[in-house]
Protein backbone atom coordinates (compact mmCIF):
# COMPACT_ATOMS: atom_id res chain seq x y z
CA UNK A 1 0.00 0.00 0.00
CA UNK A 2 1.00 3.93 -0.96
CA UNK A 3 2.60 4.69 2.30
CA UNK A 4 0.87 8.04 2.61
CA UNK A 5 -2.33 6.00 2.76
CA UNK A 6 -0.78 3.62 5.61
CA UNK A 7 0.10 6.74 7.56
CA UNK A 8 -3.33 8.43 7.21
CA UNK A 9 -5.02 4.69 8.72
CA UNK A 10 -2.50 5.31 10.97
CA UNK A 11 -4.03 8.08 12.08
CA UNK A 12 -7.58 6.74 12.30
CA UNK A 13 -8.68 6.22 15.56
CA UNK A 14 -11.78 3.44 16.12
CA UNK A 15 -12.64 4.79 19.95
CA UNK A 16 -14.57 7.84 17.88
CA UNK A 17 -17.09 5.06 16.38
CA UNK A 18 -20.04 5.40 18.82
CA UNK A 19 -22.04 2.77 20.17
CA UNK A 20 -24.84 3.70 18.27
CA UNK A 21 -23.08 3.65 15.26
CA UNK A 22 -21.56 0.36 15.77
CA UNK A 23 -25.01 -1.45 16.34
CA UNK A 24 -25.24 -0.19 12.64
CA UNK A 25 -22.32 -1.19 11.69
CA UNK A 26 -23.28 -4.98 12.93
CA UNK A 27 -24.80 -6.30 10.20
CA UNK A 28 -21.47 -5.44 7.95
CA UNK A 29 -19.55 -6.94 10.02
CA UNK A 30 -21.66 -10.32 10.45
CA UNK A 31 -21.75 -10.70 6.88
CA UNK A 32 -18.27 -10.31 6.11
CA UNK A 33 -17.50 -13.06 9.11
CA UNK A 34 -20.02 -15.23 7.63
CA UNK A 35 -18.46 -15.07 4.07
CA UNK A 36 -15.40 -15.80 5.41
CA UNK A 37 -15.79 -18.29 7.88
CA UNK A 38 -17.14 -20.21 4.35
CA UNK A 39 -14.61 -19.14 2.37
CA UNK A 40 -16.69 -17.15 -0.22
CA UNK A 41 -16.33 -14.49 -1.85
CA UNK A 42 -17.86 -10.94 -0.25
CA UNK A 43 -19.04 -8.57 -3.07
CA UNK A 44 -20.16 -5.39 -1.34
CA UNK A 45 -22.39 -2.89 -3.84
CA UNK A 46 -22.33 0.79 -1.94
CA UNK A 47 -25.42 1.96 -2.83
CA UNK A 48 -25.95 6.13 -3.10
CA UNK A 49 -28.72 8.21 -4.84
CA UNK A 50 -26.46 9.27 -7.74
CA UNK A 51 -23.55 7.34 -7.41
CA UNK A 52 -21.53 10.34 -7.12
CA UNK A 53 -19.93 10.77 -3.02
CA UNK A 54 -20.70 8.98 -0.43
CA UNK A 55 -20.71 5.86 -2.56
CA UNK A 56 -17.58 5.92 -3.88
CA UNK A 57 -15.89 7.00 -1.09
CA UNK A 58 -17.00 3.63 0.95
CA UNK A 59 -16.32 1.42 -1.99
CA UNK A 60 -13.01 2.73 -2.16
CA UNK A 61 -12.44 2.92 1.69
CA UNK A 62 -13.89 -0.86 1.91
CA UNK A 63 -11.44 -2.37 -0.86
CA UNK A 64 -8.24 -0.57 0.99
CA UNK A 65 -9.19 -1.43 4.04
CA UNK A 66 -9.57 -5.41 2.63
CA UNK A 67 -6.24 -4.95 1.56
CA UNK A 68 -5.19 -3.49 4.74
CA UNK A 69 -6.20 -6.17 7.47
CA UNK A 70 -5.17 -8.88 4.28
CA UNK A 71 -8.59 -10.00 4.16
CA UNK A 72 -9.63 -12.33 0.73
CA UNK A 73 -11.83 -12.51 -1.66
CA UNK A 74 -13.67 -8.73 -1.07
CA UNK A 75 -14.98 -7.05 -4.42
CA UNK A 76 -16.37 -4.10 -3.58
CA UNK A 77 -18.65 -1.79 -5.86
CA UNK A 78 -21.01 0.88 -6.16
CA UNK A 79 -24.06 2.20 -7.61
CA UNK A 80 -26.92 4.65 -7.77
CA UNK A 81 -30.65 5.02 -8.06
CA UNK A 82 -29.61 7.07 -11.03
CA UNK A 83 -26.36 7.47 -12.95
CA UNK A 84 -24.86 11.09 -12.45
CA UNK A 85 -20.73 11.32 -11.89
CA UNK A 86 -18.13 11.01 -9.76
CA UNK A 87 -17.91 13.84 -7.73
CA UNK A 88 -14.28 15.90 -9.03
CA UNK A 89 -13.64 16.79 -4.81
CA UNK A 90 -14.19 12.96 -4.03
CA UNK A 91 -11.38 12.43 -6.30
CA UNK A 92 -9.04 15.63 -5.41
CA UNK A 93 -9.54 14.46 -1.61
CA UNK A 94 -8.17 10.94 -2.44
CA UNK A 95 -5.19 11.90 -3.81
CA UNK A 96 -4.42 14.77 -0.81
CA UNK A 97 -4.61 11.27 0.89
CA UNK A 98 -2.14 9.79 -1.18
CA UNK A 99 -4.28 7.61 -3.71
CA UNK A 100 -3.24 7.62 -7.46
CA UNK A 101 -6.05 8.46 -9.70
CA UNK A 102 -5.79 9.51 -13.34
CA UNK A 103 -9.09 9.88 -15.68
CA UNK A 104 -9.01 6.93 -18.48
CA UNK A 105 -12.34 7.91 -20.12
CA UNK A 106 -13.43 11.42 -20.42
CA UNK A 107 -17.31 12.34 -21.33
CA UNK A 108 -19.85 13.90 -18.57
CA UNK A 109 -19.29 10.41 -16.40
CA UNK A 110 -15.73 10.16 -16.37
CA UNK A 111 -13.97 7.11 -15.58
CA UNK A 112 -11.10 6.65 -13.26
CA UNK A 113 -7.90 4.49 -12.35
CA UNK A 114 -7.25 5.31 -8.16
CA UNK A 115 -5.13 2.77 -7.08
CA UNK A 116 -4.07 2.47 -3.39
CA UNK A 117 -1.25 0.05 -3.91
CA UNK A 118 1.07 -0.62 -7.08
CA UNK A 119 0.49 -4.23 -6.74
CA UNK A 120 -3.00 -4.50 -6.61
CA UNK A 121 -5.64 -3.67 -9.61
CA UNK A 122 -6.88 0.00 -9.72
CA UNK A 123 -10.58 0.25 -8.52
CA UNK A 124 -12.61 1.21 -11.50
CA UNK A 125 -14.68 4.23 -10.54
CA UNK A 126 -17.28 5.70 -12.52
CA UNK A 127 -21.17 6.53 -11.87
CA UNK A 128 -23.92 3.74 -12.56
CA UNK A 129 -27.04 2.85 -11.65
CA UNK A 130 -26.59 -0.12 -9.22
CA UNK A 131 -27.79 -3.13 -11.17
CA UNK A 132 -25.30 -1.95 -14.26
CA UNK A 133 -23.73 -5.14 -15.45
CA UNK A 134 -20.11 -3.95 -14.39
CA UNK A 135 -21.83 -4.83 -10.75
CA UNK A 136 -22.56 -7.99 -9.42
CA UNK A 137 -26.33 -9.33 -9.96
CA UNK A 138 -26.11 -12.13 -7.05
CA UNK A 139 -24.79 -13.00 -3.82
CA UNK A 140 -24.31 -9.77 -2.97
CA UNK A 141 -24.74 -7.18 0.14
CA UNK A 142 -26.39 -3.78 -0.89
CA UNK A 143 -25.23 -1.02 1.84
CA UNK A 144 -27.29 1.85 1.60
CA UNK A 145 -25.28 4.66 2.31
CA UNK A 146 -27.93 7.60 1.76
CA UNK A 147 -30.72 7.93 3.63
CA UNK A 148 -32.80 8.79 0.23
CA UNK A 149 -31.57 5.82 -1.49
CA UNK A 150 -32.22 3.94 1.69
CA UNK A 151 -36.01 5.06 1.74
CA UNK A 152 -36.52 4.74 -1.95
CA UNK A 153 -34.90 1.97 -3.01
CA UNK A 154 -36.61 -0.93 -0.19
CA UNK A 155 -35.61 -4.14 -2.45
CA UNK A 156 -32.34 -4.17 -3.94
CA UNK A 157 -32.54 -7.08 -6.86
CA UNK A 158 -29.92 -10.13 -6.20
CA UNK A 159 -29.01 -8.57 -3.10
CA UNK A 160 -28.28 -11.27 -0.62
CA UNK A 161 -28.83 -9.02 2.28
CA UNK A 162 -29.87 -5.13 2.44
CA UNK A 163 -27.69 -3.14 4.91
CA UNK A 164 -28.64 0.43 5.71
CA UNK A 165 -25.34 2.70 6.92
CA UNK A 166 -25.98 5.66 6.02
CA UNK A 167 -24.02 9.22 6.10
CA UNK A 168 -24.25 12.71 5.68
CA UNK A 169 -24.24 13.95 2.10
CA UNK A 170 -20.84 16.70 1.82
CA UNK A 171 -22.82 18.09 -1.16
CA UNK A 172 -24.01 20.43 1.20
CA UNK A 173 -21.04 22.50 1.45
CA UNK A 174 -20.30 22.35 -2.70
CA UNK A 175 -18.99 25.76 -4.00
CA UNK A 176 -18.26 27.00 -0.19
CA UNK A 177 -14.83 27.75 1.54
CA UNK A 178 -15.75 24.61 3.83
CA UNK A 179 -15.65 22.29 1.04
CA UNK A 180 -12.56 20.57 1.04
CA UNK A 181 -12.75 20.18 4.81
CA UNK A 182 -16.24 18.87 5.04
CA UNK A 183 -15.44 16.30 1.91
CA UNK A 184 -12.67 15.25 4.16
CA UNK A 185 -14.11 14.83 7.07
CA UNK A 186 -16.95 12.59 5.09
CA UNK A 187 -13.75 10.89 4.15
CA UNK A 188 -12.23 10.44 6.91
CA UNK A 189 -15.37 8.97 9.12
CA UNK A 190 -16.47 6.68 6.62
CA UNK A 191 -12.12 5.14 6.48
CA UNK A 192 -12.41 5.22 10.17
CA UNK A 193 -16.08 2.91 10.39
CA UNK A 194 -14.97 0.93 7.50
CA UNK A 195 -11.47 0.34 9.62
CA UNK A 196 -13.70 -0.81 12.30
CA UNK A 197 -15.58 -3.06 10.40
CA UNK A 198 -12.77 -4.90 9.15
CA UNK A 199 -10.71 -5.08 12.19
CA UNK A 200 -13.73 -7.19 13.62
CA UNK A 201 -13.83 -10.07 10.68
CA UNK A 202 -10.28 -11.57 11.63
Amino acid sequence: MYSKISSFINTLDTQTVSEERKKVLLPLIDFIKSKVSKNEDISLNFICTHNSRRSHLSQIWAQVMAHHFNIKNVFSYSGGTEATAMFPMVAKTLINTGFEIEIIANGENPVYSIKYDDTKHPIVGFSKKLDHRFNPNSNFAAIMTCSSADVGCPFVPGAEKRIPVTFEDPKVFDNTPQQAEKYLERSTQIATELLYVFSKVN
